[in-house]
């Protein structure tokens, strides 16, 4: 018997994928790969003079030696030591009473919980900002009230950092609950049953079971809510307008005034690349303390 011999494929035909993907590949260098790069390389110019002129030390050694960008720096990790770690206990929290057999209307909770990330950044930063009104605000009124003494909010450092963080809490939540109820979700209920029977506790259940087999998911939300954190503008620009007196300042909202304001984009850039490197040093420090070990 014999066999015909295979035919080489032609040339066209194993170009065809490539072909397909040249559409995508433009689009990634156009949008993605050259912003990335010429912002690398205006890092490493001084915009303000003219022409520009490349000077690799201008704008990294402002940076080390600008006041005003290690305060924006000292605002951004103390949301992240503060709101960061309380808002992701919520969401364990949030989480396991979404995933409880005790808990009714399921899907409505869980909808209800995670519409705050529906709404527009714009309209739900006016609602808080209407809240948290020195004047007229809901807030205060609720503490004149009970006769409690009304708050500053948005005129004061420290409640105006503390309006930054339960905006942030509120939003974040239910998003990051969600997230932590697909991990919950995935642990087998034999485990649990096998440890009643044993006569654990529920404490002891939760510690010994359920947070070693959600620590992966649970990673995943803590470098995530930290990135987010390093790249946050939204809130405190529509707030609290970064004050009073850069209280609020954080990373991004500088790097925007230096870059659009100031139309300094060398040193715009600059800042932005701090923000990247910071980023990354976060994420690879939280994967080798809680990734790394063992779940046994």
């Amino acid at each position: 018997m014999t066999t015909t011999p295979l035919r080489p494929r032609r040339p066209r035909l194993r170009l065809a994928p490539y072909l397909f993907l040249t559409p995508f590949l433009a689009a990634f260098a156009v949008f993605w790969v050259w912003p990335i790069g010429y912002s690398l390389f205006l890092s490493f110019v001084n915009t303000r003079t003219r022409p520009w002129r490349f000077d690799p030390g201008f704008n990294w050694g402002r940076l080390v030696n600008d006041s005003a960008f290690w305060d924006a720096f000292g605002n951004t990790m103390l949301i992240l030591a503060l709101q960061v770690p309380l808002m992701l206990a919520l969401a364990v929290a949030l989480a396991m009473a979404f995933d409880s057999d005790l808990l009714r209307l399921k899907g409505f909770y869980r909808f209800a919980f995670f519409a705050p990330l529906v709404l527009g950044a714009v309209p739900y930063s006016a609602v808080f900002r209407l809240i948290f009104n020195a004047d007229f605000g809901v807030l205060n009124y609720g503490l004149g009230a009970l006769g409690l003494p009304t708050v500053r909010w948005l005129f004061e450092s420290t409640p105006a950092l503390v309006t930054i963080m339960i905006a942030l809490t509120w939003r974040w939540t239910g998003y990051n609950a969600i997230i932590l109820l697909s991990g919950l979700q995935s642990i087998p209920r034999a485990l649990y049953e096998a440890a009643r029977i044993d006569g654990a506790s529920a404490w002891q259940q939760f510690w010994g079971i359920t947070l070693p087999l959600l620590r992966p998911v649970l990673l995943f939300t803590f470098v995530l809510s930290t990135i987010g954190t390093l790249q946050l503008f939204t809130e405190p620009w529509l707030i609290t307008n970064t004050g009073p007196g850069g209280a609020t300042e954080t990373l991004v909202t500088y790097l925007y005034k230096q870059g659009f304001r100031s139309f300094n984009f060398g040193y715009a850039s600059a800042i932005a690349y701090a923000v990247a490197i910071t980023a990354a040093l976060f994420s690879i420090l939280q994967i080798r303390l809680v990734g790394g070990r063992d779940n046994g």
